[in-house]
């Protein structure tokens, strides 16, 4: 009995630990990284602006029409999880902002895709504009995934399609 007491205060006491330390952490926070690519800003842009069906860990694309008038779609990853987004900015072939729609997540924010020209290609520069509403999740965004975690799987099936390397920048 007095080992499972001690084990019950050491859950609840690393519970209590996770919980304050994310409600000291920031809810918003920015994070950048690039790839290098050898392919011209038009091809990078029409595959970004695209249907993600070339991207494995999505199961599903909807498109589900229009807020304020930007263009609105579902992603449905492997996990049965959906996801809505809206386009907030496109400039073919140099820029497009993306922000998560759905209102009822514990996290949220945009995607800025910035293509710039290169000798060899270009370069796709993902910016991240992510707020992060539960502690815990933002704890778990911090000291566990990584506010760059799901950009760096972005950027690598990006290369993957274009069977290049993948060669992550900040």
């Amino acid at each position: 009995m007095k080992y499972l007491l001690i084990l019950l205060g050491a859950i609840v006491l690393l519970i209590a630990i996770v919980l304050i330390t994310g409600l000291l952490l920031p809810k918003n926070h920015i994070a950048t990284r690039s790839l290098s690519l050898r392919q011209s800003p038009q091809t990078v842009y029409d595959l970004i602006a695209g249907a993600p069906t070339w991207r494995p860990s999505i199961h599903t694309y909807e498109p589900v029409g229009s807020i304020n008038g930007r263009p609105t779609w579902r992603e449905i990853d492997q996990h049965n999880s959906a996801i809505s987004f809206e386009e907030e900015e496109a400039t073919p072939p140099t820029r497009r902002v993306t922000r998560i729609a759905d209102k009822n997540l514990p996290f949220g924010g945009t995607w800025t895709y910035e293509i710039q020209p290169t000798s060899s290609g270009s370069t796709l520069r993902i910016t991240e504009h992510g707020e992060v509403y539960n502690p815990i999740f933002r704890f778990v965004s911090r000291f566990i995934m990584g506010h760059t975690a799901t950009i760096d799987q972005y950027l690598k099936d990006v290369a993957a399609h274009f069977n290049e390397p993948a060669n992550l920048q900040n």
